[in-house]
């Protein structure tokens, strides 16, 4: 089995917990959800246990880079809890890694439908389905999804809205240039 460089393991890391910072953790859509359950009265099955199990052992196994076993790992989470967006957003990118963008696109709209587009879930969601879009040469589509992302507080698509927006690519450029004469005014 090939283990993973440091490099891919951070990527890994930035697709599975996009809105981690560095040298802090944050609260997961699961532990928030785990949370709101208990304040409204719903008591965390043990099927839905068994899921939160699974995926972490899913992402131990992608980290390892054994796509594999995380991806049976994520399908025997779906069959415990096929209600948790969190276990589709996973699979799909698992999914993803193997190359499967179609399966991917499709677990992505379940983890959006089941979330109902709102909290981090459906910002990893919509992070990935615009990558593929992007992927597949759809930049509208994916700015789209990008700015959905952004609005649910993803930094990753916040810096993507920024570069794809035409006005700001202009503005950048124009920034480059007047900073390059100011250069060249100071060196003469």
């Amino acid at each position: 089995m090939a283990t993973l460089s440091e490099r891919d393991q951070r990527v890994l890391e930035s697709i599975f917990n996009p809105n981690m910072t560095f040298g802090y953790e944050t609260q997961s859509d699961e532990t928030e959800a785990t949370e709101e359950r208990t304040l409204n009265g719903h008591e965390e099955t043990e099927a839905e246990k068994k899921a939160k199990e699974l995926e972490i052992l899913a992402v131990q196994n992608a980290e390892e880079g054994n796509v594999d076993a995380a991806l049976n790992h994520l399908n025997e989470a779906v069959e415990c809890s096929p209600a948790s967006a969190s276990v589709y957003n996973n699979r799909a990118q698992v999914f993803l890694l193997k190359g499967e963008k179609d399966l991917a696109s499709s677990d992505l709209d379940k983890a959006l439908d089941l979330c109902g587009n709102k909290g981090q879930v459906a910002g990893q969601a919509f992070t990935q389905r615009a990558l593929i879009h992007k992927l597949n040469g759809d930049n509208n589509a994916a700015l789209e999804d990008f700015e959905k992302a952004a609005k649910l507080g993803n930094s990753f698509a916040k810096s993507q809205v920024a570069e794809m927006n035409p006005y700001a690519a202009l503005c950048n450029q124009m920034l480059a240039e007047a900073i390059g004469k100011l250069r060249e005014c100071d060196q003469s």
